[in-house]
């Protein structure tokens, strides 16, 4: 009842926040019918980063858009610096200095860093691009920042991290005094992360304003100055970060306490399903050896990016790595070959959703139907058959859309998530490999997919997880492989391990096994 009550408080009034240099004032849309945002107030001050916060299809996407003027507000108004617009368009969000930073990369990766700060606005002298000017200017726009990167570097060459750090420099330079972060360091894990989060403070230092997109709740915690909960597009909670308790803002969002506890039932393992024996790629992963039994789910865990995120390219037959065995079902597989991987009866779910797993100007339906054993090998089409058996995915793997049969790409991510889930695992195959599961969905969907796991170890089959996220592998495995630059550290069962133990291997603190 607390939740409800600040909540009623803080929405009395439709009317700008005086101090606010931007506020949303009671915006509502809807989509065919359907109501995204009901009735919504959103404010932010000069020098603040306000989260905003809540379940995939709470309205985040939204009222983003409408603040970055990417969707007109049905009802309602745009308030900057005083002045009521109702509505904006990109090129005006912009020209008041509103900058979006999407959580998909938006730079040219072949083009160096100089090239993708000053791109559209290249210097001329004497009708031909002037470089030393570009060099200077692209230093000058990093420096402003804090940030220290080669500007003459291809951008694909960058860490996620600087990649990020790119997008927003470029964003200040344009006159981005508002700065929309979308899920920033969703792809990142520890201390790139952190950069990413000291930058964000150095922002509210200059005082820069901005809103912070995330679904991890401790870097909320860390960086925002308030809160904002959206759920079913209606405005639960506007917090100031001091005041708010957990428990208040997981009920914000989603109604009711989401409870992911480990099964209470232990798992028994049954026959070795899938071997990995002595693998090893360059520097990057050292003389790996795994077995996964049927009915358990066994966790590689390292920092973003280290060893375990190798295991997708190597055991879906993208990657030949140097040296290495792989056994499936005690059939050997030939690594370094897609055929191969797929025959084995091995099912691999990439966390790189959108890249490797969907494609996303297809529809949900086509999405769920179009890994390779699924159409039959005729020239036509069955429509009306793909439909049926896609329902029945979808409602076994709770894919929830608003609107009948979207593009997958304008799903939530934990509705991108379940539809990739669905695409390699309704056929319950013997043994599967999830990178990073639940990587940028909500807590919700995380909880779903948790369960989901659950499931499929108890209906036997071998589960091998590669994560990054310390919490999920105390929450969903039986034995845990932790790895650090490029080696294994230890090994683990998760009834006896501390979570303090997991972090200090990841980081080499500790190398004993």
């Amino acid at each position: 009842m607390a939740v409800k009550a600040e909540a009623s408080k803080e929405t009395e009034a439709a009317e700008p926040t005086p101090d606010a240099v931007v506020s949303l004032v009671g915006i509502s849309k809807s989509f065919g019918g359907a109501a995204a945002l009901s009735s919504v107030d959103f404010s932010l001050r000069p020098g603040e980063v306000h989260a905003l916060i809540g379940m995939n299809g709470a309205g985040k996407s939204t009222l983003v858009s409408v603040l970055s003027g990417a969707h007109m507000p049905d009802t309602g108004s745009v308030v900057v610096d005083g002045v009521a617009h109702p509505g904006l368009t990109p090129r005006h969000a912009r020209d008041l200095g509103i900058a979006t930073v999407p959580q998909r990369r938006d730079l040219v990766q072949e083009l160096t860093v100089a090239e993708n700060l000053l791109l559209g606005s290249l210097p001329t002298s004497g009708g031909l691009v002037s470089w030393r000017r570009i060099r200077r200017e692209a230093k000058s726009a990093l420096a402003v920042i804090g940030v220290n990167i080669d500007v003459d570097a291809r951008t694909a060459d960058l860490s996620a991290a600087e990649q990020t750090m790119v997008e927003i420099a470029r964003e200040i330079r344009r006159g981005g005094r508002v700065l929309i972060l979308d899920e920033p360091t969703a792809a990142l894990g520890g201390a790139a992360a952190e950069e990413v989060r000291l930058l964000v403070k150095r922002l509210r230092g200059q005082g820069k304003s901005v809103v912070y997109i995330s679904h991890h709740l401790e870097e909320i915690l860390d960086l925002a100055d308030r809160i904002t909960v959206l759920r079913d597009g209606t405005l639960q909670l506007v917090v100031a970060n001091e005041d708010l308790e957990i428990p208040q803002l997981v009920y914000a969002m989603v109604g009711d306490h989401v409870v992911s506890d480990r099964p209470e039932q232990e798992r028994t393992p049954g026959e070795t399903r899938l071997e990995l024996r002595n693998v090893s790629v360059g520097h990057r992963l050292a003389g790996l050896d795994l077995n996964v039994a049927a009915g358990e789910v066994v966790a590689v865990l390292g920092p973003a990016g280290d060893a375990q995120s190798l295991l997708f390219p190597i055991l879906s037959g993208r990657l030949r790595p140097d040296t290495g065995e792989l056994t499936v079902g005690g059939t050997p597989v030939r690594l370094g070959n897609v055929r191969s991987a797929l025959a084995s009866g091995l099912r691999c779910v990439t966390g790189n959703r959108l890249s490797y797993g969907l494609v996303g100007g297809l529809s949900v339906d086509e999405n769920l139907l179009l890994s390779r054993d699924r159409f039959d090998r005729r020239i036509v089409v069955r429509w009306k058959d793909l439909r049926r058996r896609a329902l029945a995915l979808r409602e076994k793997f709770g894919v929830v859309t608003l609107n009948p049969n979207p593009p997958v790409a304008a799903l939530s991510g934990g509705n991108q998530q379940k539809v990739l889930l669905a695409k390699w695992l309704e056929g319950s195959p013997e043994v599967c490999f999830l990178e990073e599961p639940t990587n940028g969905v909500d807590i919700s969907a995380k909880a779903d997919i948790h369960r989901m796991v659950d499931d499929f170890a108890a209906a036997g089959m071998g589960v091998l997880l590669a994560s990054s996220d310390v919490h999920e592998v105390l929450r969903l495995a039986d034995r845990i492989i932790v790895v650090s630059a490029g080696r294994v550290v230890g090994h683990r069962d998760v009834a006896t391990v501390t979570r303090d133990e997991l972090v200090a291997l990841t980081v080499g603190e500790s190398t004993h096994d």
